[in-house]
């Protein structure tokens, strides 16, 4: 007599299921924007206070040299010093505040130094940025806002911009997640970092500029509380300015 076949149980429901994209885009956005790793940065009340100095003097020689940077106009031969000039000020003012860290991110496990997730989200922001243009130029006074920064990539030299626009990203970086944010102690380091970076954009006399630090800067805020270190927001930062260099202006080419 044949013997029935024997009875298989059914897998557990999602076993054999493959992570969903939430599940993977969670894995990536938690180790870089939120879980924050383990770090002792301690400094003594005296190099502490020291920083807090340095930090409020080059945010006011930073601001001033922003606001001349951008009054002159396209293809004039001053822009060049001055925002090499201004990438200077932000550079040795975060190096010369205190010590600074690069970070780490958790990532399979192990505590690792941030590169390609950095880049992704940098990636993506700009893609976000685009998107927005694509409604930014169909309005008169915001494409002339916009219009006012990409003229100096449309008529200057392009990679003289480039390297500039990198240049910028990195010393940026360097001072506001580096030294401003080590200044900012515990309470509510990301906002208020995200607040200055704002407010000191004003400078610039350019409230798309203004825009973009605010929300680009609360990312790469995020992104310095999560990994303790500026290499991070700085990948991020240079991706995300690259982008817009190179895909803007064509976007709104008359």
């Amino acid at each position: 007599m044949r013997q029935p076949p024997p009875i298989r149980s059914a897998p557990a429901i999602g076993a054999a299921r493959a992570p969903g994209w939430r599940a993977r885009l969670t894995e990536l956005l938690r180790p870089a924007l939120v879980d924050k790793v383990p770090r002792d940065h301690r400094e003594s009340d005296r190099a502490f206070r020291r920083r807090r100095l340095v930090v409020v003097l080059v945010l006011a020689a930073g601001a001033l040299l922003l606001g001349l940077s951008l009054s002159v106009r396209p293809a004039d031969p001053a822009f060049y010093p001055l925002t090499t000039g201004l990438a200077a000020v932000w550079l040795l003012g975060g190096l010369g505040s205190g010590p600074l860290h690069l970070g780490r991110i958790s990532f399979r496990g192990q505590l690792r130094r941030p590169v390609l997730t950095p880049v992704v989200l940098g990636l993506a922001a700009a893609a976000v940025f685009v998107l927005g243009a694509l409604v930014v130029r169909e309005i008169g006074p915001l494409r002339d806002f916009t219009e006012n920064v990409l003229a100096h990539a449309r008529y200057g030299s392009l990679p003289l911009v480039a390297a500039i626009t990198v240049g910028n990203g990195i010393a940026e970086e360097t001072f506001f997640r580096g030294a401003l944010f080590a200044a900012l102690g515990d309470r509510h380091p990301v906002l208020a970092s995200t607040a200055i970076y704002a407010v000191v954009t004003v400078a610039s006399g350019n409230p798309m500029l203004v825009f973009a630090a605010a929300t680009l800067g609360l990312v790469l805020g995020l992104q310095r509380r999560a990994s303790g270190g500026i290499l991070a927001p700085m990948l991020t930062h240079v991706t995300w300015s690259t982008a817009m260099l190179l895909v803007l202006p064509p976007l709104f080419a008359r």
